[in-house]
């Protein structure tokens, strides 16, 4: 039953508001069956998570119609990629590789790990695009000017969201939305695959008007926080300004997860510094005695359980040593007074990667923060990977706690860029929303 009015929002936010969620159905565009090998084949982890070159290599030879031509179009211009994502967009709907479907729907997505209790669900849909003062979509890292600008050309050239944002928000207890999509899962799926790290993806398409209903109802009592996708969700803002708000850009494609029932695992983002050389850095440091600095005996894990079990702001540096890991703890509190900018809440100031850019890269390296100065990687063993074949510094860091996210966010604070990582991410691959529409197919 559809509720006459929303309750009060729940979620993160300092209270109710006047608006909720609002989630539309869309005409999803998809690979056909048939057309298209393993559907395994032609995903791809999101943009910012694939590593380049191994990655990117091996997602274009997985597959000639993978996913990643379209979201990391390869050009010696990036202009010029662009305009190759959107041909060979055009060109892959031309021959029928991709096809919209014929009725809006909202997909319900599941995600099965091969660890027991490693399950999520959620649902994608268009998302009505709030900016940050209405408190219904709650940022919590800055972005990157330069990131957002090759995502908003790479929209414009293409018309299409490629890739859903990842949303968190909380039903404490189970509503509608809840309801509708637990009874999709009971129904046979639009798709099923498994992707080479072992997790299993389901899709459904939500689109009986009964049951679209009181769930999109149910989710507009809600508001959410951004998890994964800041600057997809920035590149949004930033096209549905130019556009004057008029639809189709007045939304945006979201993958929304009640974390309530399904908790994100948050991770660490490390940094790797390509210019500059470990024993550089580490000496800098020893000269201003930024940090107390010692070395770590192999193995990795060994290293990384010490680093978990360090008290207050720590690090670990590696380069192209192999084996050879550096804990940098104990910051000099004169120097994080004087560095750290004051008049901030104590939980951001205490935050790692706070005092990473503004203490050890601005203060003591001197590192710009630039693409070419900083590289950021989501997995461990590909950073180590990334300063070794570089000569350069890799920094690893630990994940910030949820409930840290969530009360800066609520506070309206935001986090230095590239501060978490949340997950499991949504595969992309699995439904586009083009910004464009095609004719209507008739149904199978």
């Amino acid at each position: 039953m559809v509720p006459d009015a929303p309750a009060a929002r729940t979620g993160p936010g300092p209270g109710p508001g006047p608006e909720g969620l609002d989630l539309a159905p869309f005409r999803g565009l998809r690979y056909v069956p048939g057309r298209v090998g393993d559907p395994a084949a032609v995903t791809s982890p999101p943009y910012d998570v694939v590593v380049r070159p191994d990655g990117l290599h091996e997602l274009e030879t997985a597959d000639p119609y993978n996913i990643v031509r379209l979201i990391l179009p390869q050009a010696a211009d990036p202009a010029e990629g662009h305009r190759r994502a959107a041909r060979t967009l055009r060109r892959w709907r031309a021959e029928g590789v991709l096809r919209q479907d014929p009725r809006p729907a909202l997909y319900v997505y599941e995600q099965r790990g091969p660890a027991p209790g490693s399950l999520q669900r959620g649902v994608i849909g268009a998302l009505s695009l709030t900016g940050p003062g209405d408190g219904t979509v709650l940022p919590h890292e800055d972005v990157m000017p330069d990131v957002v600008a090759d995502r908003a050309a790479l929209t414009r050239a293409t018309a299409a969201n490629l890739e859903p944002l990842l949303l968190s928000y909380r039903a404490e207890h189970p509503d509608d939305a809840d309801h509708v999509i637990d009874a999709a899962t009971r129904t046979t799926p639009l798709l099923a695959t498994r992707t080479g790290d072992g997790i299993a993806h389901r899709l459904w398409a939500v689109t009986d008007p009964a049951a679209l209903a009181p769930l999109r109802a149910a989710l507009h009592r809600h508001r959410a926080l951004i998890s994964d996708g800041h600057h997809r969700w920035a590149t949004s803002l930033r096209l549905r300004d130019e556009h004057a708000g008029r639809p189709p850009w007045d939304r945006a494609m979201v993958l929304l997860v009640n974390t309530a029932r399904y908790p994100l695992r948050v991770q660490a983002i490390h940094r790797v510094l390509p210019r500059l050389p470990a024993d550089r850095a580490l000496e800098r440091v020893r000269a201003t005695a930024a940090f107390r600095v010692r070395r770590l005996p192999a193995p990795l894990d060994d290293a990384l359980r010490t680093l978990d079990a360090t008290p207050g702001p720590a690090f670990l540096l590696s380069g192209r040593e192999p084996g050879a890991l550096h804990l940098l703890d104990r910051p000099d509190p004169a120097l994080l007074d004087r560095t750290v900018p004051a008049g901030r809440p104590a939980a951001w100031r205490a935050l790692e990667a706070t005092v990473l850019h503004t203490t050890l890269l601005r203060a003591v390296w001197r590192i710009p923060d630039e693409p070419g100065s900083i590289r950021y990687l989501h997995d461990t063993a590909s950073a180590l990977a990334q300063a070794e074949r570089a000569g350069g510094t890799a920094v690893l860091l630990r994940p910030v706690a949820e409930e840290t996210v969530r009360a800066l966010a609520e506070a309206g604070v935001m986090m230095p860029r590239k501060s978490t990582s949340f997950g499991p991410k949504p595969a992309s691959g699995l439904v586009i929303r083009p910004l464009e529409e095609g004719p209507v197919a008739p149904e199978n």
